[in-house]
């Protein structure tokens, strides 16, 4: 009885943690009436732009703009950054020779190169998948070397003393070993990823969450920014959920653990 009354507990949580935030929102509303739009004001403005289109386009396709670029870069950056994070974290003169360059690069915020990449690309989609790019690549790099570092060192003996060479090491036990802290790289990559891409869309884009948000900025509209901004909750949220199925999948024995 204990038990299941816990459980229904825990399956609460969340609702009052909602409830707690749609109770502080609407405190602030009347605090401050003519600067912060109600939720059913925000409500009424996104059942709005889901019928009627800003710049030519409705809230879904909006938001399918931004998942587009997100997720195309996020491939790239996965490839890409996994390849260079086993590369530093595996061959030793490789981290030698390359982690003094990544180390120097890593700082700048992907915002910063913005000027630079619509001087080189333009202000097409290339910019914004570019954009995205570099913020995605660094914590899958980061959190791929530091996987292949936490290896146990006992398991690398092991292989060793069976005859595995570098190859099948790798692919049978550096690897699957490291795979919860790549994922974690990826939760991390697609987060920041998502962030940067709004960022490109207020810059340099007519479609977009990014672009939502700025065009409710320049038309003073506040319901318009808070729309966008829910929106960006709601699918950060559902993309968490995805990827946290998608752990249990790849790392059974990581839940297990727990």
């Amino acid at each position: 009885m204990m038990e299941k009354t816990k459980r229904v507990l825990y399956l609460m949580l969340p609702v009052l943690s909602i409830v707690a935030l749609l109770a502080g929102w609407m405190l602030l509303c009347m605090a401050k009436t003519d600067i912060i739009p109600t939720p059913a004001d925000v409500l009424k403005k996104l059942c709005d732009i889901m019928i009627h289109p800003v710049s030519r386009a409705t809230l879904p396709v909006h938001i399918l703009y931004s998942l587009a670029r997100v997720l195309g870069a996020f491939v790239l950056a996965s490839v890409f950054g996994v390849t260079l994070g086993i590369l530093l974290g595996w061959y030793e003169t490789f981290h030698d020779l390359a982690w003094p360059v990544f180390e120097i690069i890593r700082p700048i915020p992907p915002i910063a190169w913005i000027p630079l990449i619509i001087l080189w690309c333009g202000i097409g989609e290339t910019s914004k998948v570019i954009v995205v790019f570099i913020g995605a690549f660094v914590p899958i790099v980061l959190n791929t070397f530091a996987g292949i570092h936490q290896v146990d060192p006992m398991l690398l003996k092991a292989a060793k003393s069976v005859g595995a060479n570098d190859a099948a090491t790798m692919l049978e036990v550096v690897l699957p070993a490291s795979l919860p802290s790549i994922v974690a790289g990826m939760k991390t990559a697609l987060s920041t990823g998502w962030m940067c891409v709004l960022a490109a869309e207020m810059v340099v884009a007519k479609q977009g969450v990014g672009f939502l948000i700025i065009r409710g900025m320049d038309s003073n509209d506040s319901a318009l920014i808070l729309a966008g901004m829910v929106v960006i909750g709601i699918v950060s949220a559902i993309i968490t959920v995805v990827l946290d199925r998608l752990e249990v999948k790849l790392c059974p024995w990581k839940v297990i653990q727990k």
